[in-house]
């Protein structure tokens, strides 16, 4: 499977990726090598410890270097009509009887509590290509749907000051 993501997103992993490998990796090798030296490591928690915090930030070295390969880049454009990436959009929710507003944006920099919301959840599947006054259909599962109209959509830029998800 292939994450659809921005020159941004890019980058973004690719500075984390040279931190984690360059800056961190050494230091917590060190730290390992430390804690190993304090003696019986069976009883050593500073050793798990820091063998725990090493293999976490390998295990992202190896996230990260996946996504780069594997990534498909994209650009935000869309008519100037329809939601597109990186557009703030506001909808009614029927069900709920609530006007919200978000954001929509890669996977990577999804943060529901933020207002940010991915173009892949079952929101920004529905919206996707849509105009102000369209009533959609939020799929959430095959069982469970609610329906949602479009009020407002403000054309949006790539906001390169979000930073993108741990995992």
């Amino acid at each position: 499977m292939h994450d659809e993501l921005t020159k941004v997103d890019i980058e973004k992993m690719k500075e984390e990726l040279e931190y984690r490998r360059f800056t961190l990796r050494p230091k917590l090798i060190e730290d390992v090598q430390t804690a190993r030296a304090f003696g019986d490591l069976s009883e050593n928690f500073e050793y798990k410890a820091a063998k725990q915090e090493k293999n976490r930030n390998d295990s992202r070295i190896r996230y990260l270097e996946n996504m780069i390969r594997t990534a498909v880049v994209i650009e935000g454009e869309s008519k100037a009509d329809e939601v597109g990436l990186f557009d703030k959009v506001q909808v009614w929710l029927e069900d709920e009887e609530e006007l919200v507003t978000f954001q929509i944006v890669t996977t990577l920099r999804q943060n529901a509590l933020e207002g940010l919301l991915s173009k892949e959840s079952p929101v920004g599947k529905a919206i996707m290509g849509h105009r102000v006054g369209d009533r959609v259909e939020v799929k959430v599962s095959a069982d469970y749907s609610y329906f949602a109209e479009i009020r407002a959509i403000e054309k949006g830029e790539d906001p390169e000051d979000v930073p993108i998800s741990l995992y």
